[in-house]
């Protein structure tokens, strides 16, 4: 499995014929690579992807500049190419999810616990715009709020992170609980036995980021961030059980 820049998910395919953002909305601008929940990643050519958000007013507007923001924080982040309304040009990136390397190659989770964690203190490491909504205590740090494993790609050149469009203001430990929330009570992908065996690993890795963060700083801020996970239409109702049981 491998994925490109601009949402999880993903097939190894060949490029296709470039279609630019500044040239409106084709029908089919090229090889569909990966589809999550908001929008279609499709191959222009080797270096760049169409992301396109199936809902015209799907993107918010501030996304590509937050991204912009990021990449000149030092964060890993694909480089903005051209923005067209929804849809957004940007640079290919190649390989795995870390969701999909896990599941491959469970050994590697203490590493990918980490780097999830060295990922979250390279974006809180950038100030954040003033316009961004704030969520959780006020603060002045740039959160990701989706940074879990389906949104890092492990290319070549090392981790990149992806899908920004749920960026906002705050706090850092804000961000962390969000993640562990996400990884600890998200359905797994697959059939009956794949999910059981993915909930046991789900668990362990959680853990293991929970341990390689600041781990009072997200016990305090967890409760917050179940709530606001339970409040997320996206949540599927066999995970509701399991994050009530993180509100104390």
């Amino acid at each position: 499995m491998r994925a490109a820049a601009g949402d999880d998910g993903g097939g190894d395919v060949t490029a296709a014929s470039p279609s630019p953002a500044s040239g409106g909305r084709d029908p089919v601008p090229g090889r569909l690579l990966a589809s999550g929940r908001w929008s279609d990643i499709y191959a222009l050519d080797e270096r760049r992807v169409l992301r396109r958000c199936r809902d015209m007013a799907g993107r918010p507007s501030w996304e590509p500049d937050v991204m912009r923001l990021a990449r000149e924080g030092g964060v890993p982040v694909p480089e903005v190419l051209d923005v067209d309304g929804a849809d957004m040009v940007l640079e290919r990136i190649d390989g795995p999810t870390m969701l999909a390397d896990l599941a491959r190659r469970p050994w590697r989770a203490s590493e990918h616990a980490r780097t999830l964690v060295d990922l979250h203190e390279r974006v809180h490491a950038v100030r954040a715009p003033d316009s961004l909504r704030v969520i959780g205590p006020a603060g002045d740090r740039l959160l990701h709020l989706d940074l879990h494993p389906a949104n890092v790609i492990l290319s070549a050149a090392g981790p990149v992170l992806v899908d920004w469009q749920g960026a906002a203001r705050g706090v850092a430990p804000t961000d962390l609980a969000q993640t562990y929330v996400l990884i600890v009570t998200s359905t797994f992908p697959g059939g009956a036995w794949q999910r059981t065996v993915g909930r046991a690993g789900q668990r362990g890795f959680a853990l293991l980021f929970r341990g390689a963060a600041d781990t009072a700083a997200l016990d305090e801020a967890l409760p917050s961030a179940a709530n606001r996970r339970l409040s997320d239409p996206s949540v599927q109702p066999e995970e509701i059980p399991r994050i009530t049981r993180l509100i104390p």
